[in-house]
């Protein structure tokens, strides 16, 4: 089940604002903002399930108590395509820098 923390937590990472998940999930910047800040139990199951879909197709991976690796319920990036065009991290240095 996606808990109220996970939904503030993937929308940290992504780095996105409360209006832009709110464009991107259809789910008002008010009821997002009530949604974040609630117990799971008075959260609406509905809401949830379409912020959660907004974020994963924005590339976010969300991850049950109890998933591998051994944890708690979290959130992270889903796994990069092997294509992907970025430059990884690691690789960062003065000739790429654009």
């Amino acid at each position: 089940m996606t808990t109220p923390a996970q939904i503030r937590a993937a929308r940290a990472l992504l780095g996105i604002t409360v209006d832009q998940l709110s464009e991107k999930s259809g789910v008002s910047a008010f009821l997002i903002l009530q949604t974040e800040a609630g117990e799971t139990a008075n959260v609406d199951q509905a809401t949830l399930y379409a912020l959660k879909q907004s974020l994963q197709a924005c590339g976010i991976l969300f991850l049950a108590d109890g998933d591998s690796p051994p944890g708690g319920a979290g959130v992270r990036f889903a796994a990069r395509d092997e294509e992907d065009d970025g430059v990884r991290p690691e690789d960062l240095n003065a000739a790429n820098d654009d």
